[in-house]
């Protein structure tokens, strides 16, 4: 199965087609934030989080200015870069494979950080200590998970310089995947039931977790994986032609998969750290935009790419506070429930089409 092949000479029709749907994506996106501030699990009236986001304080509910400002404002912003990174990760993926069912969790990344989680959580019992250097808790997942999931990536970019055909490594990064998850089953079958719980948890995805404190980090690592993402938008529209065809244009292919590789390893090993693994929405939202958008450039993929991820993620995450009693459903529950018909569309659309 191939990916849609971009468009040689697109027409003006589509350009605006194209041009007005992003300022459509780019609106919601903007109108999904602000519901993110304004609606939550505990209701504030809108003039008090106007005020609050104003800097003044409620005198009567002085807890308030806290829920807004270290729950739901970096919630948003988690869900705003996780969603770009996520997607924008599975666009590159599906171009460099050129298969359109390509994800950030093909490679085994996210497999990686879930094996680091589960070491420390399973097998350290969430802390360990080193001398009289200590850590634990959500700090030490973090740092399990990046160390998992940037050695897998080390793993695989080792590897491209030496499996030149695409579809090696993307089997590679599947038996990865497998390998850690049997490493993990082990894990599960002699940790404690307190670990389990924790561990499965994790799984579930979280965009709640994000602090203040950790969003510097969160946000400036995000944020260098989609730059350096904007940098390839000729090479990935070449190397939808294939490898021979991109080389005659003078795109270097070694150096540019290996690039591409470490910008989707970057991000989904932050994404995969920081929320927990999030699955589908890098999967499914590339087809999402290519269907809406009508375009197979990446000059207008890309951008469209990161604006619907942002938004369906700031849509999960409202969704996820829907019982309105404190409880908050878990991201990994919602993110099918959109992926999996894309999937499904994808499957049957490639299947009509080879029988015709």
């Amino acid at each position: 199965m191939t990916s849609t092949t971009p468009q040689s000479t697109p027409t003006y029709s589509s350009c605006r087609h194209s041009a007005g749907w992003l300022c459509v994506l780019f609106i919601l996106t903007l109108a999904l934030c602000v519901a993110n501030l304004f609606w939550g699990s505990l209701r504030i009236p809108a003039s008090d989080v106007w005020n609050i986001l104003c800097g003044e304080s409620i005198p009567d509910h002085p807890s308030w200015s806290l829920i807004l400002l270290q729950n739901r404002l970096p919630q948003m912003l988690t869900a705003l870069l996780s969603g770009a990174a996520l997607s924008c990760s599975g666009l590159m993926l599906q171009t460099l494979f050129r298969n359109p069912l390509a994800g950030p969790s093909i490679l085994g990344i996210d497999a990686g950080a879930n094996l680091g989680v589960a070491l420390v959580m399973l097998f350290l019992g969430g802390s360990i200590s080193l001398g009289s250097l200590s850590m634990g808790g959500y700090s030490l997942v973090i740092v399990a998970a990046l160390i998992g999931a940037l050695g897998i990536m080390a793993l695989l970019l080792g590897l491209s310089s030496l499996l030149r055909d695409p579809l090696m490594l993307l089997i590679t990064g599947v038996i990865v995947s497998y390998v850690s998850g049997s490493l993990i089953s082990l894990l599960n079958f002699n940790a404690t039931s307190q670990g389990v719980r924790s561990f499965v948890l994790w799984g579930m995805g979280n965009l709640g977790g994000v602090t203040l404190q950790h969003l510097p980090l969160f946000g400036g690592l995000c944020i260098a994986g989609l730059l350096m993402a904007t940098l390839y938008i000729k090479p990935l529209d070449a190397l939808l032609l294939g490898d021979r065809y991109a080389a005659n244009l003078g795109v270097p292919i070694r150096r540019t998969r290996g690039s591409l590789l470490f910008c989707t390893g970057l991000l989904t090993a932050t994404t995969t750290a920081f929320c927990g693994p999030i699955s589908f929405l890098g999967l499914a939202v590339p087809h999402l935009t290519r269907l809406t958008l009508r375009s197979g450039t990446h000059r207008t993929l890309l951008p469209g790419t990161l604006l619907m991820g942002s938004s369906l993620m700031l849509l999960c995450n409202l969704i996820s506070v829907l019982p309105s009693d404190g409880n908050v459903i878990p991201i990994n529950v919602i993110t099918p429930l959109i992926g999996a018909p894309v999937i499904l569309y994808i499957l049957i659309h490639n299947s009509s089409s080879i029988r015709n």
